[in-house]
């Protein structure tokens, strides 16, 4: 398993939302040739009908956040959605905090295997 590069953020903010694009590594993009190393090979994930949350917690620790991003409904935005921080989700201690996307299909839940990694500094 391995984290993305770490996100800085300050603690009490509500900015920056996340975006995310959610692609299936299995099956290779319209006129590309599968690369299981390269994302930009993977075909986009059709999010109609379905739902993405983004779990949030101090690194290491049970207890989490779990915010439903919102899924773009245009044509040309396949794939995609977007995350704003809940009011009191970074409401926390500075330190190291980790993410993960899950999503849920018709079909079932899947989630993204590769975790997101935020250090947190107070604010002044």
């Amino acid at each position: 398993m391995a984290y993305y590069e770490t996100i800085k953020l300050v603690a009490g903010d509500t900015k920056p939302s996340l975006e995310f694009t959610i692609r299936d590594s299995t099956v290779a993009a319209a006129g590309k040739t599968l690369n299981a190393e390269d994302p930009t090979t993977w075909e986009l994930v059709n999010l109609t009908d379905s739902t993405v949350m983004f779990k949030f917690r101090a690194l290491g620790d049970d207890v989490f956040s779990a915010i439903e991003c919102i899924i773009h409904d245009q044509a040309s935005y396949i794939g995609q959605c977007v995350m704003n921080w809940a009011p009191t989700t970074l409401a926390v201690e500075a330190g190291t905090y980790e993410g993960e996307v899950e999503v849920t299909s018709p079909s079932g839940t899947q989630t993204v295997f590769d975790k997101l990694k935020f250090k947190v500094r107070d604010d002044f």
